[in-house]
């Protein structure tokens, strides 16, 4: 599958600007419907680099604030936040509608949006968040996220030594360029110093409002219960147990992806295309 890299360019926020990505489309008609496409927790819009070539209209995908190149943006951070930033990102942009898609976190973010916001969505598809995620007692962010938040302290000597950091990581068995982009564009710094762009005081704020915050549940619990949710049929470290073990428990129109994991739901081939054909 090919890697089109998106064009980079930011918008203005409160507090400064947040990153964009922007891909315009597989030879789309140009009525074709945009496409807001918001990425997880401690992921950038490169998370979308192997959906975005294959859906037919443009897709623009911010690095939500705290992260990639927005990770020097200040708080507030939370799911509203983020939404509202979003909105900013179409109103920049002079997008009235887009078809919404949300990954992990950014699904609990597309919810919020399509809540708070409805005029501004003309289709929502989750993509393996965005329903309530049950964690057992005791349970903190750290043993939650693993080595994707482990990092955000950690210090890189190179590049080669961040791509064996990932390598290692049982979702990312099949290493390929769209993944090398996604892990390489999250490092700032400079040798043997470099470091994740995510700011640890955004996730850690996030986690605790997408698991137990108000808004995120109200916004789920508004959703049509016809809203498209594509679940991995496998787990975050690719353990046959999905992040979301029961479909009918979503409650929602949930096709399952075979073969996939958290990750490569959007970063491997079947995924991407089954992400892309639920968005065309």
């Amino acid at each position: 599958m090919t890697v089109v890299s998106p064009a980079v360019s930011a918008v203005p926020v409160p507090g400064g600007e947040l990153t964009i990505g922007q891909w315009p489309g597989d030879s789309a008609p140009r009525d074709s419907a945009p496409v807001l496409a918001i990425h997880g927790i401690t992921a950038n819009h490169l998370a979308w680099g192997m959906v975005a070539p294959l859906v037919p209209g443009p897709v623009v995908a911010p690095d939500l604030r705290g992260r990639g190149g927005s990770g020097t943006l200040p708080g507030p951070y939370g799911m509203a936040a983020h939404a509202a930033d979003c909105v900013a990102v179409l109103d920049a942009l002079g997008i009235e509608r887009a078809i919404v898609a949300g990954h992990s976190m950014g699904g609990f973010v597309a919810s919020v949006l399509a809540h708070r916001y409805p005029d501004r969505v003309s289709r929502l598809v989750l993509v393996d968040g965005g329903a309530p995620l049950a964690l057992p007692d005791g349970v903190d962010i750290e043993t939650a996220l693993g080595p994707a938040v482990a990092r955000l302290s950690m210090r890189f000597a190179s590049h080669a030594e961040y791509h064996d950091f990932w390598q290692r990581h049982p979702s990312f068995a099949v290493w390929h360029d769209a993944i090398e982009s996604y892990v390489d564009y999250d490092l700032t710094g400079a040798e043997p110093e470099l470091h994740s762009k995510v700011n640890g005081d955004a996730v850690r704020t996030d986690f605790v409002d997408l698991h137990k915050g108000a808004e995120p549940l109200a916004a789920y619990e508004a959703l049509p219960r016809d809203t498209v949710f594509l679940r991995a049929g496998r787990g975050m470290f690719d353990e046959p147990r999905g992040l979301y073990p029961d479909p009918a428990a979503i409650g929602l129109d949930v096709t399952t992806v075979p073969g996939t994991n958290h990750y490569t739901i959007l970063l491997g081939e079947d995924g991407a295309r089954a992400v892309a054909a639920a968005l065309s």
